[in-house]
Parts: structure tokens; sequence; C-alpha cells
């Protein structure tokens, strides 16, 4: 007989109480809602616990969806009070002033110019704070080599030390003014005194030292100590350690002195540091007795250059002595061993070649620097009167992008005479000799096959009203001419000189009487607006200048009112004959002054206060060309 066995069943109701229960399970273990539990100092963990928090409530069934608990509620509010001062739009909290001060000190850091220093300080109390005692003071420092006091305390601050951008070593005897932070004297001190003299420069040149070890993020160093028995050989190891230096000068003449290179780095050059960073560097002698040879040299700066390859401007000036027995340095071995791929700026200054292979290394290394744009060459061949003697011979398109050129007649000559494919963007000419003879003629003469970009020429000497005009002939494009120094001493027939009355010395100043003669010459030069080096005003006194402003020219005496009519004469006759010329000489050398030329129709768009602020300064001129235009009331030139 079949038996029936019931097995156990559960009921709805349990099933649902279970499932309820287990989800209430799932909802506790997605985040804690303790607010004790969460640091106001994680945002990121508070962010993390919302977005769980949120995330979970899609999956939550029937009403219980997308609704959050008394507790959950009360979380997720104190979740976003924690996140809200990092993220939030409250400017208090948001503000670069609630920053901790070592952030500040740290941004700060990296400000260098001290004009941007003072706007950042001016900006509120807390950043003044930060900048003045710690920074505005020490990104530009002026001081003596012998200050121990300054290199003490830049010794025992390190963080201060590390501030400094400029330093600048001046002489001992120099009566520049200092800049030094607030709380260092210049006065002797404990620390300073010392009764041997010799203990006593030993013990500057220790701090000194030590205090360039801390200056870590230094730009700028200028050494002009020329008296001190410190030697640059001290100093120059230290900067090679700080790679952020990019400006170098020296005022010294021993690094113009014998030298004898060390054997041991001689021997590893890869022990030598390397200056990737220094792009400008100027080397130059002094006028003074102290550290000078008659036989210098330049094996002490081969070797200074030898660390720096990324050269980009390179200033070698050499103050020549016209003593018996002293020589220049010669040249022979920078030329054959200095190559900077990137320089693009080169002055060097009473350097010379002692023979005629010198020249050819110096014509190697001008056509292995074709970055080259400036280039201000000042040896004796250049210098010559004469055309003959030995000369430059560049390869084909040496110096292709030069721009700027300072040299002699020779050697201008050879640089110009040098075939390129493209014509070189050459704009000025410095530093030529206008002999009047024979052999300004092949110098001529390539000017005018490569010359037509030039725009400013700038003569060296010259000698008679004739060397303008051929020079004119050859670069009719010039927009400056400058004619300043005369290498004839014999005063021109057609000047004259003002003399402020019995017993008074006459002006310096010679006034050209043949203005109609240099109009005819400058004509050519149809874009010329500067003339520079020949005076053609007469001098007009200030009083004279007021008098015109307010009155009738009728009112003033004979001698001044025939000097404003021959002013006004000149004027007219040099805008007729060059229109486009504006700047001229002032009658007063010592002034720093110019005069302007303007057309009529420029001094109607002059306002009033304008042109009475150029009343006091020049004089009057006729209705169509006047020069008493000041564009401010003291133009430097």
């Amino acid at each position: 007989m079949a038996t029936t066995t019931h097995r156990p069943t559960t009921k709805p109701e349990g099933r649902k109480a279970n499932s309820i229960i287990a989800k209430n399970a799932v909802r506790r273990a997605v985040v804690d809602t303790n607010p004790q539990s969460y640091d106001r100092t994680d945002p990121f963990f508070a962010i993390n616990a919302l977005r769980k928090l949120l995330g979970s409530l899609a999956s939550r069934i029937g009403g219980c969806q997308y609704k959050l608990t008394p507790d959950e509620h009360k979380l997720s509010i104190h979740l976003l009070s924690i996140v809200e001062p990092f993220v939030g739009l409250s400017p208090s909290r948001r503000t670069l002033t609630r920053q901790p001060t070592e952030i500040l000190d740290a941004i700060v850091f990296h400000v260098d110019s001290k004009r941007d220093l003072l706007a950042l300080a001016l900006s509120c109390q807390r950043m003044y704070g930060v900048i003045f005692p710690r920074h505005y003071d020490y990104r530009v420092i002026c001081a003596k080599a012998s200050s121990v006091g300054l290199w003490s305390h830049l010794i025992v601050n390190r963080s201060l030390a590390r501030n400094v951008r400029m330093l600048e070593l001046v002489d001992e005897r120099s009566s520049k003014q200092l800049a030094l932070p607030s709380g260092i004297t210049t006065t002797d001190t404990d620390l300073e005194f010392s009764d041997d003299e010799l203990t006593m420069h030993s013990k500057q040149e220790r701090y000194l030292t030590s205090a360039l070890t801390k200056m870590t993020a230094l730009r700028s160093f200028t050494w002009s100590s020329n008296h001190s028995p410190k030697y640059i050989d001290a100093i120059w190891p230290i900067l090679m350690k700080c790679q952020t230096i990019c400006d170098v000068i020296i005022n010294d003449n021993l690094i113009f002195g014998s030298y004898t290179p060390d054997k041991a780095k001689a021997a590893n050059p890869k022990s030598v540091p390397v200056l990737t960073g220094l792009k400008t560097i100027a080397l130059h002698s002094t006028k003074h007795v102290f550290g000078s040879t008659k036989t210098p040299g330049l094996a002490r700066i081969s070797g200074m250059l030898t660390s720096c390859p990324n050269l980009e401007s390179l200033d070698i000036g050499y103050e020549h002595r016209h003593g018996q027995g002293y020589q220049l340095p010669a040249a022979d071995d920078f030329f054959l061993c200095s190559r900077w791929p990137g320089l693009r700026s080169l002055s060097l200054s009473n350097l010379r070649c002692s023979s005629a292979h010198s020249l050819e290394f110096a014509s190697v290394f001008l056509g292995a620097h074709t970055n080259l744009e400036v280039l201000h060459l000042d040896l004796p061949l250049g210098r010559s009167t004469t055309g003959g003697g030995p000369t430059l011979d560049l390869t084909p398109n040496s110096l292709p992008k030069l721009r700027e050129l300072r040299c002699g007649r020779s050697i201008a000559t050879a640089i110009l005479s040098c075939p390129a494919d493209s014509p070189r963007p050459l704009e000025v000419i410095k530093g030529v000799k206008l002999s009047g003879l024979v052999w300004d003629q092949p110098f001529l003469t390539s000017l005018k096959a490569s010359g037509n970009t030039v725009k400013r020429f700038e003569l060296a000497g010259w000698n008679d009203i004739d060397d303008i005009r051929r020079l004119v002939d050859s670069v009719p494009k010039l927009t400056c001419l400058d004619v300043t120094r005369r290498t004839s001493e014999i005063q021109p027939q057609h000047t004259t000189r003002r003399s402020d009355g019995p017993g008074k010395a006459p002006a310096p100043a010679a006034v050209a009487t043949n203005v109609t003669e240099w109009s005819t010459v400058l004509a050519p030069l149809t874009e010329l607006t500067t003339f520079i080096g020949i005076k053609f005003f007469y001098e007009v006194s200030t009083l004279t200048l007021s008098t015109l402003a307010t009155s009738s020219p009728m009112s003033l005496s004979p001698s001044e009112l025939s000097r404003v009519r021959k002013n006004e004469t000149v004027a007219g006759v040099l805008g007729n004959k060059c229109p486009k010329l504006r700047r001229l000489d002032h009658w007063d050398d010592s002034g720093g002054r110019v005069i302007v030329l303007t057309q009529g129709r420029e001094r109607s768009q002059m306002g009033s206060q304008e042109i009475q602020n150029a009343l006091q300064c020049c004089t009057t001129a006729s209705d169509q060309h006047i020069f008493d235009h000041f564009r401010a009331a003291t133009i430097l030139t």
C-alpha cells in the first residue's frame, strides 16, 4: 500500500522577510554611516564614500530605491562639508594666501624679477610678509669682496642664499652704491677684524667662495674686484658648479695674465664641469695697473670658455696700454680651437693676429660660425690707413645671417666682397674710417655691390665732405648717418663759433654755415631720417623761446631775432632737400637733446600743451618745416 510523504514548505511571508533582512545587510555594508569615521583633512576618502553611497541607491528594491535613510542623509551632508572647502566656490577657502608659508615661499622662489616681486608683495599683507624678508632684498646683491659679514650671513642661512639671482662684486675703491640685504652693514665687525692683512684676505676669500656654493639658483655674476688679491681662479671653479647661471661678466686684468693649465684636468677632460646654461659672457681688462702685464695672453680665457659649449654672446675686450714694451693679446689659438655652434654675437677688441696663418685661422673661425648676427672686430689690420698688408680671405657663404658689423675698413671690405648665394641681411655698419685716398675705393665698391640692405652707417673718421658724398653714392638707402668723428683736426672753412661775451670761452660746438652744400650731398638719401655729427642750428636762449611762444618775434633783440631767422632758413633748406629728415644735432652738446624736424601737417595734429612743452626746449621755424618739436621734453641721443 502506497504511502504519501509530505514535503515541508516555507511560507511566502517568511521568504519576503529574509530578503528584506539580506538587503538591509547589504545596505549597511556599503559605507560606514558613522560621521566620526571620516577625517576632515582627507577629501578623497570622503568623495569615494559619497560616490559609493549614491551608487548603491539604484540597486535597491521597491520603494527604497533612490531613497536615503536618516543616517545616510546625515552622513551625506557630513561628507559634502568635508569635500566642499577643496572644490567649493567660497573665496575665503580658495585663495592663495590660505596655503602654508612653505608653499608660498616655494612659489615666490620661481619669480626672478624684483619688479614682479614688488607687484606680488603689494597684492596682500600675507605675500608681503613672505616676499620682503626672504626674497626681495636677496634677488640682486651688489657688494665688495671684503664684505665678510654678508658672506657669513648667507653661509648660515642657506635658504636665503638660494634666493640670490644676481651677484655683483665691485672693486674695493669703487664708489658705486651697494645693494645689501637689510640688516647687513658695510662697517667692520668682529668677524672681519684681523691684525694680519694676509690672513684677512685669505679669510675673505674663504667666506666668499663658501657663500657662492650656497647660491644654487644664481643666474648672473659680475666680477669687478680688480684691486683685490683674491684671484679669479678661486671663483671660477665655484661658478662652474652652478648649472643655473646664464650670464657672466668679468672685469679683471688678471684674466689676461700668464696661465698654466691643470695637468690633471687636461688628462681627464670629463672631470671638468660643463656650464650648459651659460649663454652670455663678457671678459674685459681695466685701466688700472694692478694685475696688468706687458705680454698678455688668452690662455686662461680659452680654458674658461672650454666649459661653455652653448654660448650665444661673447665679448672679449683688452684695454691697450701705450707704454713701451706693452703688447696686445694674440688670438691665434683662440681662432684655431674655439667653436660655438649657437654663437650669435661676437665682440673682440684690441686683439692681434701674430702672423699670416692667424688670418687664415680667423677666416676659418668666421666661416664656421654661420649663426653670427652681430660681429665687432677691432684688430690692428682693420685700422690700417693704407690698403696694403694681409687681410681676411673668407670662404664663400660665410656669415650668412650677419646684421650688424663693427670693424675696420679692410675687414669690412673682406666681408662685403665675400660671395654669398643669398644677400646678407646687413643693416648696420660701424667703425669704418674714410681717408679720402685710393685705399677707400675697394671698400666703397664692395659696399655698393652688396650693401643694399644697410640702413645705418656710423663713421669712425673722415677728412672731407667729398668722403661723405662718395659714401652716399654707395648706400643710397640709408636711414641713419653718423659722422660725429672726424679724422682731420682742421676746422672746416665754413663754420662759425658764437661767444657768450667778453672774457668767456667760446661754445665747444661749431655751427656749419654750408647748409646748402650738405643738403645737396644728403639729397640722394631719400629715406634718411637721422643725421648726426654736424650742427646746423644756432643757439637760442630759453628766454627767447618763451618769448616766441607768447608774443611776436619782433619783440626780440636784433641778435636773437637774427639767429631765429637763420634757424628758420636752415630748417627750410634741409626740409626741402631731405623731406624725411627728422632728427638733427642740438646746439647743446651736454644736454643730451636733439632737434626734430616736423612738417606743418604734423604740427597741426599736436596738442596745444605738447607744443608749449616743445617750445621750452627748441625754437620756432617756418610754416612748412619746423624744428622746435621735441617728442618728449628731453630726448637722449
